[in-house]
């Protein structure tokens, strides 16, 4: 069967194998989405129609008082008998404590995982459930992030933010009376997750241009149809408008089912994502109050909007980059990590020493093939991002974090992020293109001095 982006709903992707013209074939083991008014009330019989009969309920202080006890109150009416545990923390993060408490609680009859709440819960969840071999079904509380339908779960593990294989739910629930009643920045953060799809996909293409990674054309344009109706709405967004509110939950869902298709997180994290993971990072290292994901993620779109709309209108000197390849030094790279990951370097040199993305014989390669590219590469990102100026009004129309410094990031973590944030992850972005490059700082330098201009 073909994909159609242009004609399905979500439910068309679910059940089903496609053949696509990449050349692979695309499912998901998601097998049910209901996202409507009232759709918490659909819990119980979902339940009975997966054929599980004892439910285990999962949620965070927040999610218990969005959805968390009325899902649990609605499935011990309808017979269920269930186990209900509340992760106390009202900052939670999804660590190996979290996993500990939350597999602690599980007892050994439970068949089913009800996992109410975002992406924290999400993630705990999903793992957990896939380590025990039964599934979970997503409640969502805020439609804040775009993991729900994703078969990873990103998880912190000694300091270090990492994705770890899991499985998708068996079914999505979203209920719109409780998602447009979210706090208003949740809602917020779910649609600077969806604009970062403008880097990543750009990001995706450019590293199938230079590294010859698997790109899948249908895959980026069902990402780009639901990107599209997210903008659309965008203006009605601060009205709690339910059309808007379902086209951003929508988007999150079908860009997990185009992480499940791609067999990775490729259709929706690119160089805006690895920046926002190290400042995730950061913030617990300092004992910082965490930020919202998608929060991060948006100020990461733009950042890395201008960096694409500054890079396709130089000349790259592309013998200073043999030059810079040359001269990579091992242990002041890892004199920098040590810097700037803090306790968490161990595990980004431990990578880079595994997969060896930053060594000279891969680089010069790499050097030759952007050279020959390049102009693809600058048409690629002229088709792709639009204007660093139309990101930022969308999100100061919705009174969002716009730049670094609103959510407490100086110009000292905004340069060291261009510079090292491609490090969290083996994957080619912007950020490695820099470095390939040889521009990197001097890109750095370019954005925080346009940032210090904008935000006087």
């Amino acid at each position: 069967m073909e994909i159609r982006p242009d004609e399905f709903e979500v439910e068309d992707y679910l059940g089903k194998t496609f053949e696509c013209e990449c050349g692979k074939k695309h499912s998901t083991e998601l097998k049910r989405v209901i996202i409507k008014p009232g759709a918490l009330k659909d819990i119980p019989a979902l339940i009975k129609d997966l054929g599980c009969v004892r439910p285990m309920v999962i949620c965070g202080a927040n999610g218990k008082k969005a959805a968390g006890t009325a899902v649990n109150e609605l499935l011990s009416q309808n017979g269920y008998e269930t186990v209900f545990h509340v992760l106390e923390s009202w900052e939670l993060i999804p660590n190996e404590a979290a996993l500990g408490e939350v597999l602690m609680a599980h007892e050994i009859n439970v068949d089913i995982i009800v996992a109410v709440g975002t992406g924290t819960i999400n993630d705990i969840c999903k793992f957990l459930s896939f380590h025990m071999g039964i599934p979970y079904v997503a409640v969502a509380t805020a439609p804040s992030m775009d993991g729900f339908a994703s078969n990873g779960a990103a998880l912190i593990k000694q300091n270090l933010k990492t994705t770890y294989a899991a499985h998708v739910p068996v079914a999505i629930v979203g209920d719109v009376d409780v998602l447009k009643n979210a706090p208003l920045n949740m809602i917020t953060a779910g649609l600077g997750d969806i604009i970062g799809k403008y880097i990543c996909l750009t990001d995706w293409k450019i590293a199938g241009i230079i590294t010859d990674e698997y790109y899948c054309p249908t895959i980026v344009k069902m990402v780009q149809q639901s990107l599209d109706r997210v903008t659309e709405n965008a203006a009605k967004v601060l009205q709690r408008d339910e059309e808007a509110v379902s086209a951003i939950m929508e988007a999150l869902v079908v860009t997990g089912i185009a992480m499940s298709f791609a067999g990775n997180s490729r259709p929706a994290s690119g160089s805006e994502h690895h920046i926002s993971h190290y400042w995730e990072m950061k913030f617990q290292l300092e004992g910082r109050k965490p930020i919202l994901h998608g929060t991060k993620v948006g100020i990461g779109t733009v950042l890395t909007g201008f960096i694409y709309n500054y890079l396709k209108d130089i000349k790259p000197d592309f013998e200073h980059a043999r030059i810079h390849s040359e001269n990579f030094d091992m242990k002041a790279w890892e004199k920098n990590i040590s810097r700037t990951f803090m306790q968490a370097a161990p595990g980004v040199i431990a990578l880079e020493h595994e997969v060896k993305k930053n060594s000279k014989e891969t680089h010069a390669k790499r050097i030759e093939l952007i050279e020959k590219k390049w102009d693809d590469i600058v048409e690629t990102i002229k088709s792709s991002v639009p204007h660093t100026d139309a990101i930022i009004e969308m999100l100061r129309s919705l009174n969002a974090p716009v730049f670094p410094k609103d959510i407490g990031i100086d110009s000292q973590t905004v340069f060291d992020s261009i510079i090292v944030a491609k490090e969290v992850r083996d994957r080619y972005t912007l950020l490695q293109l820099l470095w390939d490059l040889g521009i990197e700082e001097q890109i750095a330098g370019q954005l925080v001095s346009w940032l210090n201009e904008q935000e006087k």
